[in-house]
């Protein structure tokens, strides 16, 4: 398969987790905004509406300007590796965490745009865990996965091109 054709797969891939993020965010907006929370599981699970001014954890709260510069940051620096990754299989899995962390990136950084904070949702009830929601799961999963690839399943030497950048 062509490399332009990959990427056009990649980019749509990407906008489906996006879309997933927006329609789940919009979704919790209309069921929750100004209304109880959604019990799933009693005592351990539910849906809860929240404005996240923040980042992880309510991290920089009313930052925007800096989250967004941040991100932004980020954003090119993972697409400019994403970019750089050696064709075939073994890189799968970290094309599949590059996505995720740019789909989640992106899903919030919608939302500050958008509105100035993030839409958050989820709760575990029984430690109180900071509401999160769908882009937060996928930077989440990502980055776990991403500590496994380059420690665990990775040798240094396959992962050298990563942030190497050439000297003039």
């Amino acid at each position: 398969m062509k490399k332009s054709v990959r990427y056009v797969i990649y980019l749509a891939i990407c906008a489906i987790l996006v879309a997933l993020d927006q329609i789940t965010k919009n979704l919790a907006v209309a069921a929750l905004k100004g209304k109880d929370n959604a019990v799933w599981i009693k005592n351990v699970f539910e849906l809860e509406y929240c404005e996240n001014t923040g980042a992880a954890f309510s991290s920089f709260t009313g930052k925007q300007g800096f989250l967004l510069a941040i991100t932004s940051i980020v954003l090119v620096l993972i697409l400019v590796e994403f970019v750089r990754i050696p064709e075939g299989k073994r890189y799968a899995g970290l094309r599949i965490d590059f996505l995720l962390i740019v789909a989640g990136a992106i899903g919030n950084m919608i939302d500050r745009v958008k509105q100035g904070y993030v839409v958050d949702f989820f709760y575990f009830v029984p430690i109180n865990f900071p509401r999160f929601n769908v882009a937060d799961v996928y930077v989440t999963v990502g980055m776990v996965m991403l500590v496994i690839l380059l420690f665990i399943v990775y040798k240094d030497d396959e992962t050298e091109f990563l942030f190497k950048f050439k000297k003039k």
